[in-house]
């Protein structure tokens, strides 16, 4: 138990709340973590797998009606309500504070509240914060010890100080109607009640990792950025870093453990994973941005991952791991999901704990699968084969590129450089992906999801713009921005770039830019490259498709500005000077 006034007071505020029958301080060790397993175990909330084939590994099943994030029940409460801006759900601070806090009353009644102590980002750095998540789930406290960095050592970085960021988690009764993750930024304080699904209940996460972390880093000068990082290692042994941002479901995690093409592993180059979700980026005394994975651990979704799409991924799922709502195969009490293999379990339980028939799954009717479409694992970094060596250097890494991606059939190219780092943010601003025939809804439909941020930004999406203005005067050495496109279709909708692995060619493109070592030809939206200046080795890409790949269509970036305007005109008058002029700009060049 910590000796900080300001935790202690805290915490016994919250045991009034929520009358928990005892509390637990959680200590990091493996000898505590151990007894949760067996009692969570012993209660149905999680079941142990095969020793032999997955050791160290559980299988955990949430609620039928909790099993993603709840953005219409996630609120930004700020006393203004203009600075949690139109994008974000806002509810003034006193009304959010007793709402909540009657669902908190009495919630933890016959239950264990856990206290958790744990900081984002390495102990002791530069760049990490610390938190203190009180929850009365198990599932919740073996997650965070996986996702974080927790235990005694946190508590002695912290001291006497009263900077912490106070987590409170319930799973009450699961009450739909009353699930709310709710963040308060100016207390520096989330409370999230009425879930027990690890988007909504890991509080380290996206609430602080995201939402919380992007206001303070406004405040304090850094960034809070929902980006992987990756390390290219070159054969003379160089190794380059690279963030990415990439809304959902435009291959984030298997471009952060990219394995190279043939031909490029033959002459040397490997790529190393950093982060494959989170980046906290701030200007080093060399005038450089680094950037640090807050995280500890991976929480992937396991539907379509396997050895062709990430095989980096699947093997760090193969010990100590949570697997979360997937199949669960009676013959050998091993997990499976869709995807993972064309060899379902003939024996099986789905991710609702009913008997499972395999032969009755069809892909295009989602209440068939085995294994939630969202299912999940979560699993520790140290198990990833590509994880970098500099995962846990304090200072973290040098960063040469910033990119930007989406995914559109016909509208973007493969790849550009923005002109200048204040363009940049405006490429970043007007991301954009088309909703697919696998999402629910209409197909082509255009989603902006500005540098992949929009459910996550902590404040108004006007000033978080504002922000990467200003960081562009606070950086002496900036990083060049680019976007990228891996999903541009022919016209019968297939794929024309075969992406995975192949992606690294990009790449590389990129660091050339930033080394000066190729030119590149000026459109109206950004710098593309130039005829051979990709390399394609091995590819079957004629140069006809590679020019398709990098061709910039007026009438359709035209179509695609007022679009644009129409998603600025949501966010409101807070957007910068800047990017209108950018947009107005962007508009002038494509129609002359």
């Amino acid at each position: 138990m910590t000796q900080n006034k300001y935790v202690r007071s805290w915490v016994d505020e919250m045991v009034a709340l929520t009358c928990p029958d005892k509390v637990v301080w959680i200590d990091g060790s493996e000898l505590q973590a151990e007894g949760l397993r067996r009692e969570a175990c012993l209660t149905g909330e999680l079941i142990k797998l095969n020793e032999q084939k997955l050791p160290g590994c559980y299988l955990h099943r949430t609620a039928v009606n909790d099993v993603a994030r709840v953005e219409g029940r996630t609120f930004i409460c700020t006393t203004k309500k203009e600075d949690a801006g139109n994008i974000n759900n806002w509810m003034a601070p006193a009304e959010a504070y007793e709402k909540l806090g009657k669902l908190f009353k009495g919630s933890m009644k016959g239950r264990t509240m856990y206290v958790i102590p744990y900081s984002m980002g390495i102990v002791g750095s530069s760049f990490s914060k610390i938190g203190y998540e009180l929850t009365d789930s198990i599932y919740v406290v073996l997650n965070m010890l996986i996702m974080t960095r927790v235990g005694v050592e946190v508590e002695e970085a912290l001291g006497d100080s009263p900077e912490f960021i106070k987590g409170l988690h319930a799973k009450a009764d699961l009450d739909e109607a009353n699930r709310y993750i709710v963040h308060f930024p100016e207390d520096n304080t989330i409370w999230s009640v009425n879930s027990g699904y690890g988007g909504n209940v890991l509080l380290g996460k996206k609430c602080f990792a995201l939402r919380i972390a992007s206001w303070l880093g406004r405040k304090e000068g850094w960034m809070a950025e929902h980006m992987l990082i990756l390390g290219i290692e070159k054969p003379d042994g160089e190794t380059r870093y690279i963030c990415a941002a990439f809304p959902s479901a435009c291959g984030k995690t298997n471009l952060a453990m990219l394995i190279p093409p043939a031909f490029l592993r033959e002459k040397g180059y490997k790529v190393w994973t950093v982060g494959d979700d989170i980046a906290w980026l701030r200007v080093g005394k060399d005038g450089r941005l680094y950037a640090q994975n807050p995280e500890n651990g991976f929480f992937g979704v396991a539907p379509g991952t396997n050895e062709k799409s990430n095989p980096n991924a699947l093997a760090t799922t193969k010990k100590d791991t949570i697997f979360t709502n997937v199949v669960l195969n009676t013959d050998n009490n091993t997990v499976w999901w869709e995807g993972l293999d064309k060899n379902p379990p003939v024996h099986a339980i789905d991710w609702k704990g009913n008997p499972w028939d395999a032969s009755k799954y069809d892909k295009n009717d989602k209440s068939t699968c085995g294994a939630h479409p969202n299912s999940r694992f979560t699993a520790k970094a140290v198990n990833c084969p590509c994880l970098s060596k500099e995962f846990n250097n304090p200072e973290g890494v040098p960063i040469d590129a910033i990119v930007f991606g989406g995914r559109r059939a016909k509208t973007a190219p493969l790849v550009y450089q923005s002109f200048d780092w204040e363009h940049g943010p405006f490429v970043g601003s007007i991301m954009a992906s088309e909703t697919t025939a696998a999402a629910s809804g209409a197909v082509g439909v255009v989603r902006r999801d500005p540098m992949a941020m929009r459910p996550f930004v902590g404040y108004n999406m006007g000033d978080y713009f504002a922000h990467w203005l200003d960081m562009g005067h606070r950086i002496p050495k900036a990083p060049k921005i680019f976007h990228v496109n891996w999903f541009r279709t022919d016209e019968e909708g297939n794929f024309i770039w075969p992406g995975f692995g192949d992606n690294l060619r990009v790449l590389l493109w990129m660091l050339d830019r930033v080394d000066g070592k190729v030119d590149a030809v000026e459109t109206p939206i950004g710098y593309v490259p130039a005829p051979g200046d990709i390399d394609t080795t091995g590819l079957d890409l004629s140069e006809e498709t590679m020019k398709e790949l990098l061709s910039v269509d007026k009438e359709a970036w035209l179509a695609d500005v007022a679009n644009i305007r129409e998603f600025y005109a949501l966010i409101g008058d807070t957007v910068p000077a800047e990017l209108q002029a950018q947009l107005n700009a962007l508009e002038k060049r494509l129609s002359e």
